[in-house]
């Protein structure tokens, strides 16, 4: 028996650590072991070795050397074929989805965190066993159950499965026949577990529905509810989610899901809809990862903006939203978009492949320099569902083309691009290839009036868009700049990010929307103080006259039945 096991024991809750012993029988002379420095779904190298500590090994009595060959790669030199024996300590306090976490309340990891890869043993089967698991807590993961443990296939198969350990709520339903799991931990005593198993299981259905079968034999969402927090990443069989515990549904939810709620259904739509599409039709440059580097491609804006674009699309075909609802959604990802000069200056096949630089590392210029493939990235998916439904096709037959021509596996661009010229012709295929890999504006508007969709302009733009501004204002802190748009009245007049404002026209300002009172009629010329680095300056902007803040979306007359046909309802 040649299978790496893992004993994972929750050492010390209160200081957060896990101690893992990695037993590798019939070791290599000179053993190699790393720990991965990314975790498939998240594309930033995190480092997860930093975490480790006080590694050594031994076989049988005798204490072996380990060297470190860099960041994240140890050798032991062996003596004979008997069982080497490692063992570390891995601080868990990290309150993501991404890494690991322990205290007194729950337990949660991913084994990217805390599994060193044995160098030539990957296609091996792999064992976790647990330690040291309070009385009461319960273990959810969907790595297979075995003798006590949990085995994986190998070693891919071991880090696709995220484990949840705790006195967690669980509920489970069946869908199409599939059984799910639905896990919350840190839920408060309103939360109304069986209105969020019967709303997920509707999303569930459609979602096996429209890729005709589930891939999976069981699913889990663990989901972990906090006083703020949003995201999600996706496995093979299971998801691991994080939201604000006001997203949750409570006894007191109306009929109507909130908008708090939406935003929560949304996301386990977006992490359901990968279980198909990035898991398994996947870029061809991810079949196979290296974990100890990045993994370059360009189809992050088809991977998760083709998601993005579906999952809340997805909500208004299982009912959960109707179809004015959906659009008010819409129009949100819209109105962002259009914010984000970025979006004229990269394109979004670039911004897939810069997402390790870009995309997980914002600073203060990234709104004037980066699109957004998962944003930006629906919006072609739109685009192009449009437009090939105006063909008598649609993008859903696209996804489902690639599915079976791909037999769930890797796609590459060209096999999209064929596969769309063979559904909308060579026009839409050279549309798309403009749209993401160039920086023309998508025709939105258009293509949603021809389906029956009104655009209409509205509201007022406050000061901070007028002047191309975005701000953090608090009544301790005062208006502080935390982005200044590319071609703004603000970038003109000098203005910085982190500078704080303080004053306009001999007036204290508390909030910026204020200005405009300050103003005789007619005047637009701002002086404004502002706090940089400690040293008062003074600056003159000229405050551009109002604009509609945003647009909205709505349903026209006529067209009903294409409609249907897109929204499902």
């Amino acid at each position: 028996m040649t299978a790496p096991r893992y004993r994972i024991e929750l050492a010390d809750l209160p200081g957060h650590r896990c101690r893992v012993t990695l037993t590798l029988p019939a070791p290599a002379a000179e053993q190699d072991f790393s720990l991965p420095v990314w975790i498939p779904g998240s594309y930033l190298v995190r480092e997860f070795a930093k975490h480790l500590s006080g590694l050594t090994a031994r076989q049988g009595s005798q204490a072996l050397a380990v060297e470190q060959l860099d960041k994240a790669s140890w050798r032991v030199r062996c003596s004979g074929r008997a069982a080497l024996v490692l063992s570390y300590d891995v601080y868990a306090f990290d309150a993501s989805v991404r890494t690991a976490w322990l205290d007194s309340e729950r337990a949660f990891f991913n084994p990217s965190s805390l599994c060193l890869r044995a160098h030539g043993r990957e296609a091996a089967p792999h064992r976790i066993e647990l330690a040291g698991t309070p009385r009461g807590w319960r273990v959810a993961t969907e790595m297979r159950a075995q003798g006590g443990g949990y085995e994986a296939a190998d070693y891919d198969e071991l880090l696709d499965h995220p484990f949840e350990i705790g006195p967690h709520w669980q509920g489970e339903f069946q869908a199409a026949g599939v059984p799910h799991r639905i896990v919350v931990a840190g839920a408060w005593p309103s939360f109304d577990g069986e209105r969020l198993l019967a709303d997920v299981q509707r999303i569930c259905e459609a979602q096996i529905d429209f890729w005709g079968g589930a891939p999976f034999e069981r699913y889990s969402f663990l989901l972990w509810a906090v006083d703020d927090g949003h995201g999600g990443l996706e496995h093979r069989a299971s998801t691991a989610l994080i939201c604000a515990r006001r997203e949750l549904p409570t006894a007191a939810e109306g009929a109507a899901p909130s908008d708090n709620y939406t935003r929560l259904l949304g996301l386990f739509s977006h992490e359901y809809f990968h279980a198909w599409n990035v898991k398994r039709l996947r870029p061809s440059e991810f079949a196979r990862f290296d974990y100890q580097c990045e993994n370059y491609t360009e189809l992050l804006w088809f991977f998760e903006g083709f998601t993005s674009y579906y999952d809340e699309l997805m909500l208004c075909r299982a009912g959960l939203v109707d179809a004015g609802r959906y659009l008010k959604l819409l129009a949100s990802s819209v109105n962002g978009v259009l914010a984000s000069p970025g979006r004229r200056v990269q394109p979004l096949a670039s911004a897939s492949f810069e997402a390790w630089t870009k995309y997980y590392r914002p600073d203060e210029n990234s709104p004037n320099t980066t699109s957004n493939y998962y944003a930006q990235g629906a919006l072609v998916a739109l685009c192009l569902d449009l437009s090939l439904r105006a063909r008598k096709s649609s993008l859903d037959v696209l996804m489902a083309k690639l599915w079976k021509a791909s037999a769930g596996g890797p796609v590459s661009e060209v096999d999209i691009l064929v596969a769309v010229r063979a559904l909308g012709g060579e026009e839409i295929g050279t549309q798309l290839h403009a749209w993401v890999h160039g920086t023309v504006e998508l025709p939105l508007r258009e293509l949603l009036g021809a389906a029956g969709i009104d655009w209409r302009e509205e509201g007022r733009q406050t000061v901070a868009q007028r002047l191309g501004l975005r701000v953090r204002e608090s009544a301790l802190t005062g208006i502080t700049v935390t982005h200044v748009l590319s071609g703004g009245a603000a970038q003109a007049g000098g203005l910085n990010a982190r500078d704080e404002v303080i004053a306009c026209n001999g007036w204290r300002l508390r909030r910026l929307d204020d200005v405009p009172a300050l103003l005789a009629a007619g005047d637009t010329r701002l002086r404004l103080l502002v706090s940089r680095d400690q040293r008062l300056v003074e600056l003159d902007v000229v405050l551009p006259a109002p604009r509609p803040a945003s647009i909205a979306l709505a349903l026209t007359e006529g067209a009903h039945a294409a409609r249907r046909r897109w929204l499902g309802n």
